[in-house]
């Protein structure tokens, strides 16, 4: 047989002592104990358990820190059981501040639209009120004014002032018209068309003396207001007729009585159709009464 030289055999020994030492120190160097601490360990495992318990070994860390690499699913969600606790409470207070922020908002967006329609409605109260009192201002003034105007209308119905005026001659106090009497009556009612708020003043005139002279004189008015109410339309109502007998009259610059038949006829204008303000024609005044 051949034999294995010594030196040969004690290496082999060695290199295999050493790989073996190496296999066995990576599971170790993974461990939380240290190879120090074995014969403690063993030291302790010999002692009553009443020695165990009462002083707790305190927690050492490994080579991964507290985390060990090869550590049950139970014993790491204990121990993120509670950061999961914490993060799902933080979404809970997250959710709520939302919550509140959203509700706060909608309060101050129904809040802001109410103040809004309160400050139109008030603005559209403001401009309704102003319409109000500019209206009643100037109803005020239309009042004023149609005072104004009813006091000169009032002022202005008993002034006539004079326009034009007519003799009619008669034949020996007979109330008869001739054609010349007829003419001067035609003439004149045509100029009455374009007159507004007038009235005729017609003076009866005799020669004769006493009542005989006022009844003569009364059928020569009369002759003339019949013609013109006839034949023109003039209304009566516009026609003033005295019977003078043989008395002058004192609108006239006549002295002694009359030595004749004769009716004279004066149109007066009122100041205020002289003035071009509008007078009914229905015979009334703005203010309700019935004119001259």
């Amino acid at each position: 047989m051949n034999t294995i030289p010594a030196q040969s055999f004690s290496r082999s020994s060695l290199f295999a002592t050493l790989a073996l030492a190496s296999a066995l120190s990576i599971p170790v160097l993974a461990q939380d104990a240290q190879p120090a601490s074995a014969p403690q360990d063993a030291t302790a495992s010999q002692q009553p358990p009443a020695a165990v318990h009462s002083t707790p070994a305190p927690a050492r860390e490994g080579f991964w820190g507290r985390v060990n690499p090869f550590a049950r699913k139970k014993w790491v969600k204990k121990q993120t059981d509670p950061i999961n606790d914490r993060l799902s409470e933080l979404d809970q207070v997250n959710a709520k501040n939302a919550t509140d922020i959203q509700d706060v908002d909608s309060r101050a967006q129904a809040g802001i639209h109410n103040a809004q329609s309160a400050a139109e409605a008030a603005n559209q109260a403001a401009t309704a009120a102003g319409s109000q009192a500019q209206q009643a201002q100037d109803t005020a003034m239309g009042a004023s004014n149609h005072i104004n105007s009813l006091n000169g209308t009032v002022n202005g119905l008993d002034q006539y002032k004079p326009v034009t005026e007519l003799d009619i001659a008669f034949r020996s106090g007979q109330p008869i018209l001739s054609a010349a009497a007829r003419k001067q009556l035609d003439d004149f009612a045509t100029t009455l068309t374009t007159q507004k708020g007038y009235i005729l003043d017609v003076e009866a005139h005799s020669p004769l003396s006493g009542s005989a002279g006022i009844q003569s004189s009364q059928r020569l008015g009369e002759a003339v207001n019949r013609y013109l109410v006839t034949q023109h339309d003039i209304p009566v109502y516009r026609m003033h007729m005295v019977a003078l007998g043989n008395a002058a009259s004192s609108n006239t610059d006549a002295a002694g009585p009359v030595r004749k038949s004769t009716v004279h006829v004066r149109l007066m204008e009122n100041s205020l159709a002289a003035q071009g303000a509008p007078l009914p024609q229905n015979g009334t005044s703005s203010i309700g009464a019935e004119r001259p």
